[in-house]
C-alpha cells in the first residue's frame, strides 16, 4: 500500500480544526454585530419618542383640545406607541397641593405637557434585554399659543391639518 505524501496528511488533519475556529469566531462576531444594530435601534427609537412628545406638545398648544389628532400625530413619528403609552396634561397653573389643574379650556390654560409613560424597546437579540429597554420618560412641556384649528377668518392653522 502507497504512503500518503506528509504534506497533504498535515492539511487533512486540519480541515477540522478550521471549521471549529469559525465557528467559535462567527458566534462572537454575530453577537457583536447584533448588539450593535440593536443598540442603534435602541437610540433611533429613544430619538424618535423624544421627537413624537415635541410634536405632540406643538400640536397640542396650537391646534384645539383634540387629543385623538395628538395621539395620531406622535404614532406617525412612532408607530410602537399606544394610547396607554401618551399622557396629555392640559393646566391652568397648579392647585395648593402641587398637583396640575386639568380643567381648562382654550381661553384659561396656560400650558400643555406631552409625555410618555411606561413605553419599552423591544431588541431583537436575546442577549440585549439588560436595562435598556425601557424609554426613559420624555416629556415636552409648552406655554399655550392659539388653541385654535381655524382663526376668526376661517384660514386653516397648517399645523394642524399634517
Amino acid at each position: 500500500m502507497a504512503s500518503i505524501p506528509q504534506p497533504y496528511r498535515s492539511r487533512c488533519r486540519s480541515s477540522g480544526n478550521t471549521m471549529v475556529e469559525f465557528a467559535l469566531v462567527a458566534v462572537v462576531f454575530f453577537m457583536l454585530l447584533l448588539g450593535i444594530m440593536d443598540f442603534g435601534r435602541m437610540l433611533f427609537t429613544w430619538n424618535a419618542a423624544a421627537e413624537a412628545t415635541r410634536w405632540g406638545a406643538r400640536v397640542a398648544v396650537v391646534c384645539d383640545q383634540n387629543s385623538n389628532q395628538i395621539r395620531a400625530l406622535m404614532k406617525r413619528i412612532l408607530p410602537e406607541l399606544t394610547d396607554a403609552n401618551i399622557v396629555i396634561t392640559y393646566n391652568d397653573g397648579y392647585n395648593p397641593d402641587g398637583t396640575p389643574n386639568t380643567l381648562c379650556d382654550k381661553s384659561t390654560c396656560k400650558g400643555v405637557e406631552v409625555r410618555l409613560a411606561n413605553f419599552t424597546f423591544t431588541p431583537v437579540s436575546p442577549f440585549m434585554n439588560f436595562g435598556l429597554t425601557t424609554v426613559p420618560p420624555f416629556s415636552t412641556y409648552l406655554v399655550r399659543e392659539s388653541m385654535e384649528t381655524r382663526n376668526a377668518a376661517n384660514d386653516e392653522n397648517p399645523a394642524c391639518f399634517i
